[in-house]
């Protein structure tokens, strides 16, 4: 059984519709990113998700339990992370996880206990007596994440975790969602920063208009926009339809403004030699030859005809 699954999940506020039947499974110990532009239902879908709504049709578990049915039982085996931190900044990191756990009704040796082995994975052992107001951006984040996970829960919702954090900063939650996930937690990650997917998702899921419009490894929805190519920009702008000639393929595209021509790399490795070696032989010179893999970005746009999400 899938971690987390949704079968036709529909929700509407009025006249509005922000769920059309949506269907989702996650495997056990895998990331899966749920991605989508504004108002294509991500929120929503987590909120049921977590049980902090109810759908108007359709099914959902998560860890094998009905979040409709037996919502208490589901709360106990997730956790939730949201967009902005929840944690006291009066507090010491490790008074705020002994609150936490406290709220979940752990006893207070417990309590205790869960908060040094969490400020332990988490790398904050050495603030764990200091004020949150003394924490850097990522050491909240990271914080915020180990409150998330005080009662050890079985499946894991993030919800643009990384959002305003510098890179240094999202290194550091990335390092610390692979861990989670190792250990064996499921995760289930809302991003506005595509290469955050890119980089941690198992495989994603494109939301647009309430629906689910692609799903799959990263790898897999590259490939909607047709795999590899070999990209060539031209010294000079006059050379650039006897390269188009010479380097004649299905699938070529010539941009005569930018001096570049682009193939199908169906063989990474040959494809590049064999365009490096026809043009050395005609003695057409290049500024930049490389191989060019299509981004998230770019799928993200083909397949929801809208702008990326900032």
């Amino acid at each position: 059984m899938p971690a987390i699954e949704a079968t036709g999940l529909v929700k509407r506020y009025g006249a509005d519709t922000a769920l059309a039947g949506l269907d989702l499974a996650v495997p056990e110990g895998t990331v899966c990113g749920l991605l989508g532009p504004n108002g294509a239902g991500k929120t929503t879908a987590v909120r049921i998700l977590t049980t902090l709504l109810r759908p108007d049709a359709g099914h959902a578990t998560v860890a094998g339990i009905d979040v409709v049915k037996d919502p208490a039982k589901a709360k106990a085996a997730l956790g939730l992370v949201g967009q902005h931190a929840a944690v006291d900044e009066v507090l010491s990191g490790r008074e705020n996880l002994q609150l936490f756990g406290r709220l979940h009704h752990l006893g207070a040796r417990t309590a205790t206990r869960r908060a040094d082995e969490l400020l332990a994975a988490f790398g904050l052992t050495d603030a764990a007596t200091k004020s949150v107001r003394h924490y850097s951006g990522g050491m909240r984040r990271r914080l915020d994440l180990a409150a998330g996970l005080i009662t050890e829960p079985r499946v894991l919702f993030l919800d643009e975790p990384t959002t305003g954090l510098d890179p240094r900063s999202r290194a550091e939650i990335w390092s610390a969602v692979r861990d989670l996930v190792r250990r064996g937690t499921t995760v289930l990650l809302t991003t506005q920063y595509l290469e955050e997917a890119d980089q941690l998702a198992d495989r994603i899921a494109l939301l647009d208009h309430g629906r689910l419009a692609a799903e799959g490894t990263s790898d897999e929805l590259k490939a909607v926009l047709g795999g590899d190519r070999v990209e060539v920009l031209l010294v000079d702008q006059s050379d650039v339809d006897e390269a188009a000639h010479l380097l004649a393929v299905p699938g070529l595209e010539v941009d005569r403004d930018a001096a570049k021509v682009s193939i199908p790399a169906t063989d990474r490795v040959d494809t590049l030699s064999g365009v490096i070696r026809t043009l050395a032989d005609a003695a057409i010179p290049a500024q930049d030859i490389a191989i060019r893999r299509p981004t998230l970005d770019e799928v993200f746009l083909h397949l929801t005809a809208t702008e990326v999400p900032a």
